[in-house]
């Protein structure tokens, strides 16, 4: 019988609910992207992340008690009973908005996949080590679009930039190392989020130099998502993803 332990279940809804939310985000872009390559390419990430969150929110379901599905996880909740980190719920805005959000977590959720890849926690490992290889192409994506929007023309540049100041309020708390995040690095399970601050920064940097942008200066305070403190952004963003769920529970299709 599988352990009750609903600290680690907390744990994994922080990684589950990150890429669940985001998934949900780019999925809005089908049929409304820039060219018919990367309303398909768009496409395929939001269901890369989306089968990352369902292995992280089966395994957390299993570490509650009662035993929770990932539907149940997924669709029953509200907002505040989300782990997710703010940056994956801000709406989509324009192309350019997409895009810097996307590359600002891919940078950072590929170092801590990597990291969890070493867990001492079997499972975790191996669910990171499986998305890890996802992640990286993620990276390379958003890493080249950062890059032909920045340092495009004086128009794309002008919304590369304001996508960036507006995303970079969310940041910090990529790297929080709260209560519970030192628990799990006491266990071996999770990993050092303030650790990979450096490495993340010096790559985001040289990318930022590549596409002409700024870093911006001001600091990246915005942070609570991860102990369930969302904003209106989220609650609509559920209302929609959750809707069939809420008129017809129990049903099966």
């Amino acid at each position: 019988m599988t352990e009750h332990n609903p600290q680690l279940a907390d744990y994994l809804l922080r990684l589950g609910d990150s890429a669940l939310i985001l998934s949900q985000r780019l999925c809005a872009w089908c049929g409304h992207a820039p060219t018919l390559e990367e309303d398909l390419a768009l496409s395929n990430v939001a269901l890369d992340l989306l089968g990352q969150a369902r292995l992280w929110l089966d395994y957390a379901g299993a570490k509650l008690s009662p035993r929770q599905s990932e539907d149940d996880l997924a669709y029953r909740r509200d907002a505040q009973g989300f782990r997710n980190v703010l940056l994956t719920e801000q709406p989509n805005g324009n192309f350019a908005d997409t895009q810097l959000r996307q590359f600002l977590f891919d940078s950072w959720h590929c170092l801590v996949l990597r990291e969890l890849s070493d867990s001492a926690d079997s499972q975790v490992a191996a669910i990171a080590a499986k998305a890890l290889k996802e992640a990286s192409y993620h990276l390379r994506r958003s890493s080249e679009w950062v890059v032909r929007l920045g340092d495009g023309s004086a128009r794309s540049h002008r919304y590369a930039q304001n996508a960036l100041n507006h995303c970079w309020d969310y940041v910090g708390e990529l790297f929080e190392m709260d209560a519970l995040e030192q628990k799990m690095l006491g266990l071996g399970i999770g990993c050092d989020l303030a650790a990979l601050h450096p490495e993340w920064l010096n790559y985001v940097q040289e990318v930022l130099t590549a596409a002409t942008l700024k870093l911006p200066l001001k600091p990246s305070g915005l942070c609570g998502g991860k102990r369930g403190r969302h904003g209106e952004a989220l609650v609509g963003l559920l209302m929609e993803m959750q809707h069939l769920t809420r008129i017809h529970p129990g049903a099966e299709w």
